[in-house]
């Protein structure tokens, strides 16, 4: 029988929300450490550890079939492989930062300077477009440290939380790119994992329908229904069903959990009582 294999970073922020999000789709993925390569009892689908700057090479050569890694990762390696679908998970930018304690004006500061890097393919591209002039110093590793050796007047490099920079005495600049993991494919993959892919596809799109999104269900007047409809956004056909006391009903609906925090006291105001939040853990659409 034929089994997919998905390449996944081994370790880091990735690796622990690429094994959350296949665990998710009920996929069992045995726990160890050290293993190059993990078997799943319940889907034929193996698990293969590597770096993640060698994922997307891995997909290119068929050596896998399916990988997760970062927008950036995918980018800068220029490698021949199909996007599939954007995960929402372990989103960063890509931003250039220069020592906080200097001056900044635009983008042409960095004119004639050099520029410390991991991905100098996307920076020399985005430079370009600026018609910016800088030298570019590929360096593999942490780069937060160049500026302060006086090795380059700036770096370009992943910004998550931004925290990394502050203690090393440098501020964010430019944004180059916003990034988040992807999930890759080998072009043309054989016929007989095609079916196994759109299974894979299918969790994973009621897995990523459901993130955000809560079950409500809330009691109202039958005179306030109407009104609390239209408080509720992206409410299209809720679910109404009477109650035992006489002129109540109960409404049921899913929405996004930020919004619902935006409209609380507007529903309570409007006459909702009993107003229950569920999380969601699938939702098919």
């Amino acid at each position: 029988m034929s089994r997919l294999k998905i390449a996944i970073q081994k370790s880091g922020r990735l690796n622990e929300a690429s094994l959350s999000i296949l665990r998710e789709c009920g996929i069992i993925i045995p726990n160890g450490t050290g293993k190059l390569i993990a078997e799943s009892s319940n889907f034929p689908i193996d698990i293969l550890f590597l770096r993640d700057d060698d994922i997307p090479q891995y997909v290119h050569q068929k050596v896998a079939d399916l990988g997760i890694v970062g927008e950036n990762v995918l980018f800068e390696s220029r490698k021949q492989v199909l996007m599939l679908k954007k995960l929402g998970i372990a989103k960063c930018r890509l931003s250039l930062a220069i020592p906080k304690d200097i001056p900044y004006n635009s983008i042409h500061f960095f004119s004639g300077k050099t520029i410390a890097t991991s991905y100098p393919f996307m920076l020399r591209a985005w430079l370009d477009q600026y018609k910016v002039e800088a030298q570019i110093e590929e360096i593999s590793g942490s780069v937060e440290i160049v500026p302060g050796l006086g090795l380059a007047a700036g770096i370009c490099d992943i910004v998550s939380s931004g925290s990394t920079l502050f203690s090393n005495g440098l501020k964010e600049v430019e944004l180059v790119m916003k990034s988040e993991a992807v999930l890759i494919g080998t072009e043309n993959i054989e016929a007989a994992k095609k079916t196994l892919l759109q299974q894979l596809l299918f969790r994973i799109d009621a897995v990523l329908s459901a993130k955000g999104k809560k079950y409500i269900l809330l009691n109202t007047p039958n005179d306030k229904i109407d009104a609390i409809i239209q408080i509720l956004p992206g409410m299209k056909s809720p679910t109404i069903l009477p109650l035992a006391e006489k002129g109540w009903s109960s409404l049921h609906s899913v929405i996004d959990e930020d919004q619902f925090w935006d409209h609380i006291d507007e529903l309570k105001k409007a006459g909702a009582e009993g107003i229950l939040v569920v999380p969601i853990e699938k939702m098919i659409q």
